[in-house]
């Protein structure tokens, strides 16, 4: 088995997306899927670790993030989720389980309700399925700074929002790859991941989930643990994992405590 993810470059519906591999290609597929302004390396423990457990682990960059091509904004949630349908096509996958964070997560209630067919299992994390008003706004603001300044200019807010002020200061080694991510995030990427996210609207339909389906959540995220509560209750046999002392990024605050979560949710 190879301990080091393998690159490929797959033509997507709008442009190539990178697609890191690891573990053996014959193996059941694991789909991974990052959040906004990351890329895949925010999964390379995870990963790593599926691999090791005998999964073929398949980490995709987001269109217009890590080493993804970005198509002109803007972009649609079904976009992103058509995207993820395309890496299966091309390497001959019929069906994959899924793990997505924030906008991973997102993008992973769209493949649960419109591709339910190509899931063996969801497990999202950090995320909620639909867009309130005052978010959306925050969002505008953010699209024009990264037009104006790059998405370099989003670092130190971004990276504070997602783990606070301790944890940057005692944590750098952890830090750096994510905010040298952000900084090298396309603007284009971006502006049209930010548009899908101002534009989700999958709530009302979350209850046509079959798949068997985990929620992860930190218990510092703000709104999210609130909202993973409520989604569980609308996706049926759902389960909900809450990890304590971990924000909006629980697989890099508290690696051991999330790949035990991860490791429960494939134990089903």
């Amino acid at each position: 088995m190879n301990d080091q993810p393998r690159l490929q470059m797959i033509p997507g519906p709008a442009a190539r997306l990178a697609v890191h591999r690891w573990g053996d290609a014959a193996a059941p597929a694991v789909l991974m899927s990052h959040s906004i302004l990351a890329s895949s390396q925010m999964w390379q423990a995870q990963a790593a670790l599926l691999a090791e457990r005998g999964w073929q682990v398949l980490c995709v960059d987001t269109r217009g993030h890590g080493q993804s091509e970005a198509p002109p904004p803007p972009y649609s949630m079904e976009d992103l989720a058509a995207d993820n349908v395309s890496v299966l096509d091309a390497l001959g996958i019929a069906k994959a389980h899924y793990v997505g964070l924030s906008l991973g997560g997102m993008t992973g209630f769209g493949l649960g309700i419109d591709h339910a067919e190509r899931l063996l299992s969801l497990c999202l994390c950090d995320a909620r399925a639909d867009s309130p008003t005052a978010t959306r706004g925050m969002w505008n603001e953010r699209i024009a700074a990264a037009r104006a300044h790059g998405c370099a200019s989003l670092a130190a807010v971004t990276l504070e929002r997602w783990f606070g002020l301790p944890f940057i200061a005692q944590h750098t080694e952890r830090v750096a790859p994510l905010e040298a991510a952000i900084g090298e995030t396309a603007i284009e990427g971006f502006v049209g991941c930010a548009q899908a996210i101002q534009g989700l609207d999958a709530l009302p339909r979350v209850g046509q989930i079959r798949a068997p389906t985990t929620f992860i959540v930190g218990a510092n995220d703000g709104p999210f643990p609130e909202a993973m509560r409520a989604l569980q209750a609308l996706v049926p046999g759902a389960k909900l994992e809450v990890i304590a002392d971990a924000g909006h990024l629980p697989n890099i605050e508290q690696p051991e405590a999330f790949n035990a979560a991860l490791l429960r949710h494939f134990d089903r």
